[in-house]
């Protein structure tokens, strides 16, 4: 049987729409039939080339909420006709020294979904069933593909940022992740700032109807010290920026997996013991974990949903910072 796929086949190429054999599950895989797919800016770093050893040609996605149909002799987690999720993390060795550790987002050997594996732009996806997640019931199949990377990530930054008792949270960039993090950290009773690009009053108000304390261009102050930020935007100046906003004692994480360049700036930005950290990838634990969040927490995943076949749109959408919320492609 064949499918449609919309697939890289170069980078800075637009995705094409390529009919290909629907794959079947090996061993450990089961095969599920897409019901949705989010849009992430990390797809726009694959489509540019900006991630390294890309398997052209590759099918982006790594939000991937779909039915099990088929499934491989050795699958016993995953039932015919469950609802599974399928994240960004798809593989890891289990040998490596960071596997060993409990650090499996750092793995050696890691594979990711979209990535270096085959992703969600398609009608049909094979996936590792030892890396899906049970996704709560309560949200629809649009609603529940931006949980599993935008949600994801966005939690594994908040727990890294949150670590030491933040009150004050500053979130720079307020798109997919951010919009689902200032409703976690409301709901934790947190204080949230959201800086957007400057003069982006559309993207502001989104935030203000979510419930943040302050919203304003990243080129403001927070009218607070911020006790920790997070930044999205894959923009390095946000870096000192938001060193800037933070108090002593302070944390900036970047969540993204890519980033400019970051300019200097004067060491008094970082004395009185702030700190920089990333966070890299995510563990099936973080996974777990959230999504128990988001049962207990009713988040309100703002969505625009596009035909599979309109990716290519969805993607200049997102780059050029025209969508409210998440992109979501769905199969017909």
């Amino acid at each position: 049987m064949m499918m449609t796929a919309m697939r890289l086949h170069a980078a800075g190429s637009a995705l094409s729409n390529d009919s290909l054999p629907r794959p079947k599950p090996r061993d450990q895989e089961v095969l599920l039939q897409v019901l949705a797919c989010g849009v992430c800016r990390t797809d726009l770093h694959v489509l540019d080339g900006e991630l390294p050893d890309i398997p052209y040609p590759i099918t982006p996605g790594h939000e991937v909420v779909g039915r099990v149909i088929d499934r491989g002799n050795s699958v016993t987690n995953l039932q015919l006709g469950a609802r599974v999720g399928v994240p960004w993390l798809g593989y890891t060795c289990g040998i490596c020294r960071y596997c060993l550790a409990g650090q499996e987002n750092l793995c050696d050997n890691a594979r990711f979904t979209g990535y270096t594996l085959n992703g969600g732009y398609a009608q049909f996806v094979v996936a590792d069933a030892r890396y899906c997640l049970p996704l709560p019931a309560r949200y629809s199949d649009a609603e529940a593909a931006p949980l599993l990377c935008a949600g994801l990530i966005g939690y594994r930054a908040y727990a890294a940022a949150t670590a030491s008792a933040a009150t004050n949270l500053g979130l720079y960039g307020f798109g997919a992740a951010a919009h689902l993090l200032a409703q976690v950290a409301r709901a934790d009773g947190r204080k949230v700032f959201a800086f957007t690009r400057p003069a982006d009053h559309e993207s502001q108000q989104f935030a203000r109807s979510l419930g943040v304390t302050w919203a304003g261009g990243s080129d403001e102050p927070p009218p607070e010290p911020l006790d920790a930020a997070i930044i999205f935007a894959a923009v390095g100046s946000l870096v000192p920026a938001a060193l800037a906003a933070v108090r002593k004692g302070g944390r900036v994480v970047c969540a993204g997996i890519h980033m400019s360049d970051i300019p200097s700036f004067p060491y008094s930005r970082l004395w009185g013991e702030r700190s920089i950290c990333s966070v890299a990838n995510l563990t099936r634990q973080d996974g777990q974990r959230f999504m128990e969040i988001a049962e207990r927490v009713a988040l309100h995943p703002t969505v625009e949903v596009f035909d599979l076949t309109q990716a290519n749109e969805a993607l200049a959408r997102l780059k050029n910072g025209q969508l409210t919320g998440a992109a979501v492609l769905t199969p017909t």
